[in-house]
């Protein structure tokens, strides 16, 4: 178990560039399987979900050429199906839940796929539902096995249909997209997710050959091709990286800037850190964070009542950065409600910050409440388990802030979706050293 020992209390100065995104390299990845034409994908992270992806798909018989930094080529011209009923697909496929959207590029193009139950965050119940019943009514046949938890798909020719999706499932929307644009007439997907990761990705396929309507919206129209080709993809920059490295520079009271962020693409981000109290300034494509030497208030309501930042799909606030605004808040002016509604078990880390010295009431496994220090209580170094990935940055963001020594054990979960951050950290003045 990796741990990481941090020197808080640093100012920290400089640029700092976000990776290719996690959530979006997940998707791409797997769409690779829908062609036996070469497909080039560029600005991919460095980190252990992806490359765990990349070894399963080389293991399915893909061919893979490295190019230079974050920029490969894959062919799918020769795949070994009978890879995925091996013992080895079901102890890797067990191991990353992104192994779960190869199951509609499968389908689609060789008429079966197959998952082990994937593991992932412990962040609390993800269903696999809407993703298995989007292939059921794609005229696919479901099986489960109890006793292996293995689940597969099988059609012969898959058939376009209407579907209203149970829950705007970005991962959901994605598989049945892929499964769909070699389908035989017209797929109408209602409650789509609607995501930049999941544009890329209908952006990507349609390069490919696919007709894809409708992009960017809840309501997508697929009308299947007999076959797909090659092309050339750049992933966006994470936009989960880049709202972290902005509560970083709050904490820390730093001046730092985000280069290259693809501002269009952020949707709501800007604006709740803003409501925090935070200066985020444009400059071009960068984001510059200025010293708040005087601190930071959460804005209230219009009526003055408290301040709620919840979860939502697309265009909501991601899920994935109220562990982030959570520790941002306890060292604000103000207090604020933190309401996670997607998964019941990602507040569970406030006890560290508890312990730490900050002032939180977790009201239910959904819901917190933090009053901020404002600086006037630093927060105090401890000794901490990093219980997932985004959990653990926010984790590391306060130990940067902290006054003291911390330790944070369990950084795995860290290096699945941060790219070399330590050494990243260092180069802007962080004291951080990888025990």
């Amino acid at each position: 178990m990796g741990t990481f020992k941090i020197e808080g209390g640093h100012q920290l100065k400089g640029s700092i560039q976000p990776q290719g995104a996690k959530n979006e390299a997940l998707q791409i990845l797997c769409a690779v399987l829908l062609t036996p034409e070469k497909v080039t994908i560029s600005n991919i992270p460095d980190i252990v979900d992806v490359n765990k992806l990349i070894m399963l798909l080389g293991n399915l018989g893909v061919k893979i050429q490295k190019n230079g930094p974050g920029s490969y080529t894959f062919q799918s011209d020769d795949i070994n199906l009978k890879y995925l009923e091996s013992e080895q697909f079901k102890e890797e496929g067990r191991g990353l839940r992104g192994s779960i959207m190869i199951v509609g590029p499968l389908l689609a193009r060789f008429g079966k796929g197959y998952i082990p139950k994937p593991g992932g965050d412990k962040i609390g119940r993800r269903r696999l539902d809407t993703h298995f019943e989007g292939f059921i009514k794609l005229g696919a046949t479901f099986r489960y096995n109890r006793e292996d938890y293995f689940y597969g798909v099988e059609a012969k020719k898959l058939k376009g249909t209407y579907m209203l999706l149970d829950e705007a499932s970005v991962t959901g929307t994605a598989n049945i997209v892929m499964a769909a644009v070699l389908a035989e007439g017209t797929t109408t997907i209602y409650n789509a997710a609607c995501e930049p990761y999941l544009q890329q990705l209908c952006k990507m396929l349609n390069r490919m050959g696919a007709k894809i309507k409708g992009v960017g919206s809840n309501l997508l129209e697929i009308e299947g091709v007999e076959e797909l080709g090659g092309t050339e993809h750049r992933m966006l920059p994470d936009m989960i990286e880049i709202g972290s490295w902005i509560g970083l520079a709050a904490m820390t009271r730093s001046e730092l800037t985000i280069k290259n962020v693809s501002w269009d693409d952020l949707g709501q981000i800007p604006d709740v850190f803003r409501k925090l109290g935070i200066t985020v300034e444009r400059k071009g494509d960068d984001i510059h964070v200025p010293e708040h030497k005087d601190g930071y208030e959460i804005q209230n309501y219009i009526d003055g009542s408290i301040l709620t930042i919840s979860d939502a799909p697309w265009p909501g606030f991601t899920p994935d950065l109220l562990s982030i605004i959570l520790v941002i808040a306890t060292q604000a002016r103000g207090s604020v409600l933190i309401h996670q509604k997607m998964f019941e078990s990602r507040l569970f880390f406030v006890d560290k910050l508890i312990d730490m010295g900050a002032k939180i009431i977790l009201c239910d496994p959904h819901r917190a409440s933090v009053i901020g220090h404002d600086f006037k209580s630093q927060l105090k170094a401890t000794t901490m388990v990093s219980p997932d990935i985004r959990a653990g940055i926010s984790l590391l963001i306060a130990a940067l802030s902290a006054k003291g020594t911390s330790t944070i054990h369990n950084i795995e979960q860290i290096d699945r979706g941060y790219e070399n951050i330590d050494e990243r950290l260092r180069a802007i003045g962080a004291k951080i050293v990888r025990l």
